[in-house]
């Protein structure tokens, strides 16, 4: 069984984005490592190749501006570097999600179990969306629970729209749990930066100029901080050294986010005391019995 591992980014210093910590995260389950390096400009590239591990493969690219529309950006690069990945399953890693090393063995006996069940296209990882501190991660309506990060390669599959999920061609994939975790960090960053990088999420969806008007540039208002749980961690070994760097304080505001609002908290209170499921829940994929 070969595992490859792939990841697309562009200005992860200026960002703050954990992409070192993201590849050292998946490199104990990788053969190779595909990056699709976008033109930073602030050396992104040269911090990759840093890392000077043999598996890691770097593709230098052009993100092309006539695709900020929708993320479509986002899904272009993440083929770039699946379509150079050689491995019987191919591990996706976006730039600001980490593996947790308590879950190498389970997702390693996983990818064996069904490497030749051709029923199974790829895995589900739960989620933990950590926001605003590496202390709280949402548990709230709009926030995904699950998405799929492990696919079967050589058969056709690609990422999707904004590169959130997969398909092939327009199908949904069949998918079994992964019994592994991934820690978004996302939504962890100085406030300054949050806003900077949220501004250049919106320029590939919206174009620079609506991006422009959704984050002036300031420090990012992260709103009410409803939805939030506490994290008993602990977190994953690579990220130990930027967590304890971390130096800035959120408190709330009087700024609704989605996840603010009375009728978002109503559903979320809903689905986490009585349902135990979400509502409406966006499903990128179809959950076959493993």
């Amino acid at each position: 069984m070969k595992v490859s591992g792939f990841t697309f980014v562009r200005n992860a210093i200026d960002l703050y984005y954990p992409v070192v910590e993201s590849i050292r995260s998946a490199l104990p389950l990788c053969d190779e490592f595909v990056i699709a390096a976008g033109d930073s400009t602030d050396g992104t590239t040269e911090l990759l190749r840093s890392i000077d591990d043999p598996r890691i493969k770097i593709i230098e690219t052009v993100w092309d501006r006539e695709k900020f529309v929708g993320g479509a950006t986002n899904a272009q690069q993440t083929n770039i570097a699946l379509a150079a990945c050689t491995g019987d399953w191919a591990l996706y890693l976006q730039a600001d999600e980490v593996l947790h090393e308590d879950d190498y063995d389970a997702l390693r006996r996983r990818m064996e179990t069904h490497l030749h069940d051709r029923r199974v296209d790829g895995f589900l990882f739960e989620y933990r969306h950590f926001f605003a501190d590496y202390d709280h991660y949402m548990d709230c309506h709009p926030w995904y629970r699950r998405e799929v990060r492990l696919i079967r390669n050589h058969v056709g599959i690609q990422s999707w729209h904004s590169a959130q999920g997969f398909r092939r061609g327009r199908n949904k994939i069949q998918v079994v749990p992964g019994d592994a975790r991934m820690l978004h960090y996302g939504w962890v960053r100085p406030p300054l930066q949050m806003s900077d990088k949220s501004r250049a999420l919106a320029t590939v969806h919206f174009g620079a100029e609506e991006a422009s008007k959704k984050h002036p540039p300031g420090a990012y208002d992260y709103g009410q901080l409803h939805g939030r749980v506490r994290f008993e961690g602990p977190h994953p070994a690579v990220m130990r050294e930027r967590i304890a760097a971390a130096d800035w304080d959120v408190q709330p505001t009087d700024t609704r986010r989605r996840h603010d609002e009375p009728a978002d908290r109503i559903r979320s209170w809903i689905e986490n005391e009585i349902l135990g499921f979400r509502m409406g829940e966006h499903r990128n994929y179809v959950l076959i019995p493993s």
